[in-house]
């Protein structure tokens, strides 16, 4: 029988082309595998009874076939080509016979080459090598454990790992073995089931291993430990989210939240940054060392799975601290790490169960230090699952902080710096509504947001002799303090021309030459830069006619009770200091119920051309005039809320509501240039006061018409105009159509006239004189007692 028989179907197996023979004590060979029949196309019946020598090629015998272990012949094949083999001849234990095995030789190279490289893969401890099965179950590995993830010969992945982490590896590892495309440098993130609150990051590669017939054998991984460039790189990248986040505001509380969204998750899983108060408002927050109340107040948090509810909460004071070494290294710059332990030991319960958040473990404290000084302290915990906080942990924490703290800082002087800025230009807009009998205004600034500088919008509403008043709303070019200081010149200078009573146009052309000295003042480089635009309105009550000249400023919207708003039709010059063009004068009549609106173009829409922005705005007015509510409230509705304002612009806004004059608060008649009239004025002055009530200063008020119809009639000609107008004061005015300028003076006793204006002033609260297009009025007012 022979013994090959049984054994000897190997097509499927790796031995499949190993020849064996078993060759008597005489050389002859006695009884031949299948594998030996298919290398040389030689059968059993063949071979079986010649000797061993005649199958290999001429110079070779067996004798020297067994000399040397694993020796190299040829064998001859049955067509007569010779097969190169590595072969041995083994003797049999208790037998005479000898035991023939050859492999092709090309197969025993390859046999070596891969035994060789399983061998140096195995030795070597810096690349892991994992053999796995059909099954994925390791079956050789080089490896007892990588750090603290243990991997036994026949564990399966989610006997090590984590439930997460192992279905994702075997999602990978599957992948491989049904498509056999290699896994290469797959960054795999593993936390071991025996320390779960670690983490590791290896570099995984994977190929699918087969055997000679091209099946699927298992999957071989290759991996090693990138925990180290893992962290490195989460550190760099915590970096520069820490610095973006410091770089892109100037506002404390942004700055903390920001710094909080950083850290959680990236360093710990509980965070909370306190700032000290003084900080809030922009000043410097107290020197301290050691214990004592650092006045800190909670501002910003972040927690994986929501901040504790029992813990201290945004908004909240923090506790007073008390004097303990930890504290002082805090308040010297550096960063401490101490555990939930050491903190309770130094805090009674009620503030251990404030300041340390239920579930925390370890603590890392950092603060936010500039110029020596305590800004706020970051406090990063991490839970009982997570490992303790190491050197490289504080450095990083420390390098954040210190960003922050710098950051923190520059927001504190930028806010102490705007905040001061924006309070001088307040200071130099005036108060923020009038109320007259004719008119009602409500303002609203808001400065630029965002970190833009002040800016140099102003609005002002002065009233003006007989019940008329002059509306003013200005842009200057630029932003800063220099704006601000331009805004409060330019202010000053209408509120002097407007006290004379010209006409807008004729303001206007004032103070373009004003605005031109001013360039011409400044320093080359900044003489571009000087310049404004402006519109000015001139509303009188008693005609109801309101006279509007603008510099380069957008149009006031008019709102007509029951027509709607529409923009005043403008012909505007340029802005003020380019010179060259005269300005024009648009009269419009505001019937009582009217609004007129001045604004500058922050309060516009910039997402829409400039005139549809305005018809918007126009919009928007008519909608607040149709509700019924006042100037004020529509004031504020149009300043708040409105996603497009606060940008790199500050507005002004100024709302006028137009109102209508008593019935019989005007009283007005015209004379012929004859003295005689005199009398007649004095008579008909005297019977509307009468009519009037206002007996206790009729002597004075017609004493004051007498002098200023003598004057007008020996001065000037006629006709003259007498107008009163009641209010809450007495308004006498005499019109002439002169243009000489009246002049106060102090009679010597032997002039002959003279004395009327001196008397005039004596007896009026205040008076004055405007010119119109033909001639000029002199006025005078009476203060009523009410």
């Amino acid at each position: 029988m022979n013994v090959f028989d049984a054994h000897d179907d190997m097509s499927d197996n790796e031995l499949a082309d190993v020849v064996a023979a078993v060759v008597d004590e005489r050389g002859t060979v006695t009884q031949w595998s299948r594998a030996a029949s298919q290398l040389l196309d030689l059968q059993a019946e063949d071979v079986c009874g010649q000797p061993l020598s005649l199958l290999f090629a001429p110079g070779r015998t067996s004798a020297s076939a067994g000399a040397a272990p694993d020796a190299s012949v040829l064998l001859r094949h049955a067509n007569g080509h010779n097969i190169a083999v590595r072969c041995r001849l083994l003797k049999l234990e208790g037998s005479a016979n000898r035991l023939f095995i050859a492999v092709p030789a090309d197969r025993a190279v390859e046999a070596e080459q891969g035994a060789a490289l399983l061998r140096a893969l195995m030795a070597q401890d810096r690349i892991g090598v994992v053999v796995r099965d059909l099954d994925l179950t390791v079956r050789r590995t080089n490896l007892t454990s990588v750090g603290q993830l243990v991997l036994p010969l026949s564990s399966r992945l989610g006997d090590v790992m984590a439930a997460s982490d192992a279905a994702l590896a075997e999602e990978r590892l599957r992948s491989v073995l049904s498509t056999g495309v290699p896994q290469v440098a797959e960054e795999q993130h593993v936390r071991s089931l025996s320390s779960p609150g670690r983490e590791w990051s290896f570099s995984v590669s994977a190929l699918r291993t087969t055997d000679r017939s091209g099946r699927s054998t298992g999957v071989t991984v290759l991996l090693t430990d990138a925990t180290a460039q893992w962290l490195a790189a989460r550190r760099l990248r915590l970096r520069h989210r820490a610095a973006v986040a410091v770089g892109h505001s100037l506002d404390p509380r942004r700055i903390a939240q920001d710094i909080a969204d950083v850290l959680v998750p990236g360093l710990g899983n509980l965070v909370s940054v306190d700032l000290a108060e003084a900080v809030l408002s922009g000043d410097e927050p107290p020197k301290a060392f050691g214990g004592g109340d650092l006045h800190l107040t909670r501002i910003a948090v972040r927690a994986e799975g929501g901040w504790p509810a029992d813990a201290l909460q945004p908004g909240a004071t923090v506790p007073p601290l008390r004097d303990h070494p930890s504290v002082r290294r805090l308040q010297a710059g550096e960063t401490v790490l101490v555990d939930r332990t050491t903190m309770e030991r130094g805090l009674d319960p009620h503030r251990a169960a404030l300041i340390i958040p239920d579930g925390a473990h370890y603590l890392a404290a950092a603060p936010l230090f500039a110029r020596g000084l305590v800004l706020g302290v970051i406090a990063l915990w991490r839970t009982r699952r997570e490992e303790p906080f190491d050197e490289r942990d504080a450095d990083l924490l420390t390098e954040i902080a210190l960003q922050a703290g710098l950051g923190v800082d520059n927001a504190r002087r930028y806010t102490r710096e705007h905040r001061a800025a924006v309070e001088l230009q307040r200071r130099l807009l005036p108060a923020a509504a009038i109320r007259t009998s004719a008119l009602e205004t409500a303002s609203r600034y808001l400065p630029a947001a965002g970190g833009a500088e002040i800016g140099g919008d102003w609005f002002d509403a002065i009233p003006l002799p007989s019940l008329r008043v002059a509306l003013v709303v200005g842009d200057v070019i630029g932003h800063g303090l220099h704006a601000a200081a331009t805004m409060g010149r330019l202010r000053t200078a209408v509120q002097t021309l407007a006290d004379m009573e010209l006409a807008p146009d004729e303001l206007l052309g004032r103070l373009d030459g004003l605005v031109a000295r001013l360039a011409a003042e400044a320093a080359p480089a900044d003489r571009d830069t000087v310049g404004a635009t402006c519109l000015v309105a001139l509303y009188d009550p008693v005609t109801q006619q309101c006279a509007i000249a603008s510099a380069g400023h957008p149009p006031p919207i008019v709102t007509r009770p029951q027509e709607g708003s529409e923009p005043v039709q403008l012909r505007p010059g340029p802005p003020l200091g380019v010179g060259g063009l005269p300005f024009e004068t648009t009269t419009v009549h505001l019937a009582p119920g009217s609004w007129l609106t001045l604004y500058t173009d922050g309060l516009l829409d910039r997402t829409l051309a400039i005139d549809a922005a305005i018809r918007h705005l126009g919009q928007r007015v008519d909608e607040l005039h149709r509700s019924g509510c006042s100037v004020d409230q529509a004031g504020h509705s149009l300043t708040a809320h409105h996603p497009r304002l606060r940008a790199a612009d500050d507005t002004a806004l100024l709302l006028a509501h137009v109102r209508s004059l008593r019935d019989d608060a005007i009283a007005q008649w015209e004379f012929p240039a004859d003295p005689a009239t005199v009398a007649e004025t004095r008579t008909a002055v005297l019977a509307k006061i009468t009519e009037w009530g206002l007996d206790d200063i009729a002597f004075t008020a017609e004493l004051i018409v007498s002098e200023l119809v003598t004057n007008a009639i020996r001065y000037a000609g006629g006709p003259v105009g007498l107008r009163l107008i009641r209010d809450n004061v007495l308004i006498c005015e005499v019109s002439d159509p002169s243009n000489t300028q009246p002049r106060l003076r102090r009679a010597s006793p032997g002039d002959e006239g003279g004395r009327g204006l001196f008397l005039v002033a004596q007896l009026s609260d205040r008076w004055g004189s405007r010119y119109q297009q033909s001639g000029k009025t002199i006025w005078a007012e009476l203060n009523l007692a009410m």
